[in-house]
């Protein structure tokens, strides 16, 4: 079974894959019971494939990971940020065609 491109990301790991990483970050906030995240997955796999060179691609449970959802502010799922040099350069919310993840991101890839 091939492993996924996309990778799980936890409050012990945010600050190393996330805070301090040398690319841009696109975060998904996810749960396993949403419908609408569950149809990005494939997705938010594909980006992360495609743009492996200049993109990293994590995932965040918020049945798991509370406290990263709470820092955040995330009171609807899915929903995605961007992270670049340890900032949130962008955000939003509800799942998306391809299309249209791809221009959000086309402003923060090198």
């Amino acid at each position: 079974m091939p492993t996924s491109p996309v990778s799980a990301v936890t409050e012990q790991t945010f600050e190393r894959q996330v805070l301090q990483a040398r690319r841009p970050v696109l975060i998904q906030f996810w749960a396993p019971w949403c419908a609408p995240c569950r149809m990005m997955t494939p997705i938010v796999e594909q980006l992360a494939s495609e743009h492996a060179e200049s993109l990293t691609v994590v995932k965040i449970n918020v049945d798991e990971e509370h406290g990263l959802a709470a820092r955040h502010g995330i009171s609807g799922i899915p929903a995605f940020l961007v992270y670049r040099d340890g900032q949130v350069v962008d955000a939003w919310v509800g799942a998306a065609p391809k299309p249209m993840l791809e221009q959000r991101l086309a402003d923060h890839l090198p």
